[in-house]
């Protein structure tokens, strides 16, 4: 009979955890995705640092990531967690932005996607727009 329930935990410390996560993201620096599309294939692009790319690089899974921040008490750990996660934001963001990576793709993983309410019938619904007119010296709307 077993005398715990679950897996071990991946770090002793909160400063262990964040050495971790810089050490994949020194790894996604020095390991650039090969681009076949390029002439001659040999493009490199800067690999997007990702929760999934931490946690396979962790030896973990996401969900087990995920359950450790939920459950942890430990504000060091939150902290440092809430840091690694900003990190991957702000990597993916910048690098989006300047056209490293391709922005709506990058947009949708961040939740960053613009949202339209569709109609039944597929047209996007917009607002009417408001007509604005100066009318002795008072602004009407119509």
């Amino acid at each position: 009979m077993r005398s715990t329930h679950g897996r071990d935990l991946l770090f002793g410390s909160p400063t262990l955890m964040w050495e971790a996560a810089c050490d994949y993201f020194d790894w996604c620096v020095a390991n650039p995705i090969i681009d076949p599309r390029s002439f001659g294939g040999k493009q490199k692009i800067q690999r997007p640092f990702t929760m999934e790319g931490l946690c396979r690089f962790l030896n973990c899974n996401s969900a087990y990531f995920r359950q450790f921040k939920k459950r942890t008490k430990d504000k060091d750990f939150t902290t440092i967690i809430q840091d690694i996660e900003e990190a991957v934001f702000q990597q993916k963001f910048e690098n989006a932005a300047i056209g490293v990576y391709k922005e709506n793709l990058i947009s949708r993983d961040l939740g960053l996607a613009d949202k339209q309410d569709v109609k039944h019938d597929g047209i996007p619904e917009t607002p009417a727009a408001k007509q604005v007119m100066i009318f002795n010296g008072k602004k009407v709307e119509f």
